[in-house]
């Protein structure tokens, strides 16, 4: 699944550009696609991917890097892009492994400020999956071996005194004509005033993104005063051609003309809102932008301002409208922004972030958990510059270890365990002292390290942890502490010891009123108890199914019917299994969950095997073996799977014949998650 992106308008012209990146692309691994801001890269690197669509076997995946502002984040955030769970410690080792075998075109969106580590890691990729092809686009090529560049030129402008027939060839023309169409729809170029607009063009050197802010001028003013306004903004005296600015200069002129038009209050407004990383909504702003000459009930009418001057995208999405700005545009605002203004502003982000987080926690069963989830997603970018502040100037630590401890639930389902334990970390080296927030940082780094099978970072994590909850009194971090110590216990072997330690954290939740953590007890303790005491698990899953359902918590039921199928299966009940599974299933791919839906697909095999279904066991074990792999897990490591998977594995091998039972597994592996999970959920063996 590729990072969201705003709805960008159509491409004008670029035939040439479009040609020749196809034809580049089939002579190198690594295409860069560099140029000035706003000179239209994105745009037509978008174009490119949507054309070459099916070109590609495994198809193309867009990751979009403008709002990523940590270079140690790269890799996990390409990885999510992907819908990787990362159960590995090393990014790097889940991507080479999920790509190795794919035919596919990655596109990596807005490199220029992470040129190192895009660097480094397109150099990996390209050196792990040799049927991978890059198509990046910078301001500046990325200097990795054997890369190709394409420089973007602006849009081309017709030469001065040109007649009008030779002006409407020109794509700057055209686009200029096509966006004041959509301001003005009477707006045509003919005799009148065909000679201003290619002056226009030919003062904004044909860049794109210079020509659409003055485009939209059109709404409210005539091409000929837009001209003149241009001129004296310029300093350009009257004359039958503008003397030419670099380009950087003319895109840099023709913000600085945009900022001026717009009223006090506007300016202040698009400065204050270049802080987001990943859109505003309504709320937002007016928690963080208001105040200090805006006032919060003005905010909704400046911010309309701002969509009728092209600085603001509007979008309707799921939850309601966001507002977004190019990343040429937030830049430049940033700049406008004080230091004394930064600080006021980053203190009331991070709270509102906090807010969010806290508002949207997915360890909480509640009916608005599915709404939660898709809240965080949206947020995510915006999350990290509030984390980011907490540990960098604003010099905020426990608030955002408070922050990512929250969200610990968000990093396992969203796939980004590596990120999560980033920030963790990165907050436990500037929170050494015994807290309640470095109590609660440390186990959930603890189980986030379990799973990534990192067994040997996580028990000196829990150790602390107890050690600090006893010395805080704090029996909440108490139990959890307990509670993870229970998991690990299990991942080394110890099944009876993880139920006892479960027990003990369930009682302790239990005896602090937290019905919440004891309801996620109880998905542990019978997903990984069952094996030993099936007709435990059996009860204990009911009793998360019912408290999930009772709560109308959508995420908290998948998981559920997953224990319960599980539990099912470890009592011999290989029917129920196999319904609670198709349900979990359909469930998990609602939030696009891989690592639930990669067990479901493993357990989904196992009761087609117990049927004498062996084929489909064997094609089902097939399309998950990729995702396990791509996870940098494997079900002969998981207590829950082992004896199944390796059962499964034998029967159908042996049934089908080796060679049979290869080519069905091929078969398989080639689905890919959305038609394995069709294939899967479906009664009959047709794909």
């Amino acid at each position: 699944m590729s990072s969201p992106l705003v709805d960008i308008p159509g491409l004008i012209g670029r035939r040439h550009e479009m040609s020749a990146v196809r034809r580049m692309l089939g002579g190198t691994r690594l295409l860069t696609l560099t140029g000035t801001g706003g000179v239209g890269k994105t745009r037509l690197a978008m174009q490119v991917a949507k054309a070459l669509r099916r070109t590609f076997a495994h198809g193309v995946e867009l990751v979009e890097l403008a709002s990523l502002e940590d270079s140690d984040l790269l890799e996990p955030t390409v990885a999510a892009a992907l819908g990787l769970r990362e159960m590995a410690p090393s990014s790097m080792t889940t991507l080479v492994n999920y790509l190795a075998d794919r035919r596919m075109l990655l596109v990596l969106d807005n490199c220029e400020h992470l040129l190192e580590a895009c660097a480094h890691l397109t150099g990996s990729l390209l050196r792990g999956a040799p049927r991978l092809r890059i198509l990046a686009t910078s301001r500046q090529a990325l200097g990795v071996y054997g890369e190709q560049v394409l420089n973007v030129p602006p849009l081309s402008v017709p030469d001065p005194g040109a007649a009008i027939r030779d002006i409407l060839r020109h794509d700057a023309v055209r686009l200029f004509a096509e966006r004041a169409a959509q301001v003005q729809p009477e707006f045509a170029v003919d005799t009148a005033n065909a000679e201003t607009v290619a002056r226009l063009s030919q003062r904004l050197e044909g860049i794109p993104l210079a020509i659409e802010l003055a485009a939209v001028r059109l709404r409210t003013t005539p091409v000929e005063q837009l001209m003149r306004e241009l001129d004296q903004h310029f300093e350009v005296p009257a004359a039958n051609a503008p003397s030419p600015l670099p380009r950087h200069q003319s895109l840099r002129g023709t913000l600085d003309w945009s900022f001026g038009l717009c009223s006090a209050a506007e300016q202040r407004l698009w400065s204050r809102l270049s802080m987001f990383a990943g859109g505003i909504e309504l709320e937002a702003a007016e928690a963080i932008c208001s105040g200090a000459e805006i006032d919060q009930p003005d905010v909704i009418d400046l911010i309309t301002g701002l969509v009728d001057k092209s600085v603001l995208i509007a979008q309707q999405r799921e939850l309601g409208v966001r507002y977004h700005m190019l990343e040429s545009i937030r830049a430049y605002g940033r700049e406008r922004l004080t230091s004394a203004e930064t600080k006021v502003l980053g203190s009331r982000y991070i709270e509102h972030y906090r807010r969010v987080v806290e508002r949207h926690r997915l360890d909480r069963l509640s009916p608005r958990q599915l709404e939660g989830l898709r809240t965080l997603q949206l947020e995510s970018p915006n999350v990290r510059v509030a984390l980011d502040l907490c540990f960098g100037r604003a010099g905020r630590p426990a608030v955002g270890l408070e922050i990512a401890s929250a969200l610990w639930i968000f990093w396992i389902i969203a796939g980004s365990i590596t990120e999560g334990r980033h920030w963790l970390e990165r907050g436990l080296r500037l929170v050494p002292e015994a807290s309640t927030e470095r109590a609660n940082a440390l186990w959930v780094d603890g189980l986030l390290a379990l799973h990534q099978g990192d067994l040997k970072t996580a028990m000196p994590r829990l150790a602390e942890c107890h050690d600090v909850a006893r010395r805080l009194g704090d029996t909440s971090a108490l139990a959890f502490a307990t509670q993870v110590s229970g998991i690990a216990a299990f991942s080394a072997g110890d099944p009876k010891q993880g139920l006892a330690l479960l027990e003990e954290a369930r009682a302790g939740h239990l005896a602090g009123g937290d019905i919440d953590a004891a309801s996620i007890n109880l998905f542990y303790a019978a997903a990984y108890g069952s094996a030993e005491v099936p007709e435990l698990g059996i009860s204990l899953s009911e009793r998360f199914l019912a408290l999930s359902e009772a709560r109308q918590a959508q995420v908290s039921r998948g998981y559920a019917l997953f224990a319960l199928g599980i539990a099912a299966w470890n009592q011999g009940d290989w029917r129920r299994t196999e319904s609670l599974m198709r349900e979990a299933t359909e469930s998990r791919s609602l939030i696009n969950d891989r690592w639930g839906l990669t067990q479901c697909l493993e357990v989904l095999a196992w009761t087609a095997c117990a049927q004498g279904r062996y084929e489909r066991a064997a094609r089902i074990l097939g399309a998950a073996h990729p995702l396990w792999r791509a996870m940098g897990a494997s079900p002969t490591r998981l207590f829950p799977h082992v004896r199944g998977h390796e059962q499964c594995m034998a029967r159908a091998r042996e049934e089908l014949g080796g060679r049979v039972f290869s080519a069905v597994f091929r078969q398989g592996s080639r689905l890919g998650v959305e038609r394995a999970i069709t294939y899967a959920i479906k009664q009959s063996d047709t794909e």
